[in-house]
């Protein structure tokens, strides 16, 4: 059973930084891609970065320009670097593993953005 663990969420101000990472209990190159998602109060859970085993990355309109997925150092985390947060960043941030038709998830880590 894979399973994920998330860190590094926290109560930012706006326009500040934050890095969230995902360890996983398995390497990451057994994954055919890992990504982040988020749910915001009242909303539905929705994508905001992922990564493929070949290194491609996929990035929200919403988020471009402002987060980046990464591999991590080691080779079972996945990290997610957000600069020039916004309080509408705010939000449950889940990580995702996918094996063929499987989709693994964290129990989720809270970002709030909010001066």
């Amino acid at each position: 059973q894979v399973r994920l663990v998330e860190f590094g969420g926290d109560l930012v101000q706006p326009g500040g930084s934050l890095r969230l990472s995902c360890a996983a209990s398995e390497s990451i190159f057994n994954f055919n891609a890992m990504g982040w998602y988020r749910q915001a109060p009242g909303k539905q859970r929705e994508l905001v970065a992922t990564i493929n085993v070949g290194g491609v990355t996929n990035y929200a309109d919403s988020v471009k320009g402002r987060f980046t997925i990464s591999r991590g150092g080691a080779k079972d985390t996945v990290d997610l670097q957000m600069n020039a947060l916004k309080p509408e960043d705010t939000a449950i941030y889940y990580c995702n593993a996918r094996i063929l038709r499987n989709a693994f998830w964290g129990p989720g880590t809270q970002v709030t953005v909010s001066s």
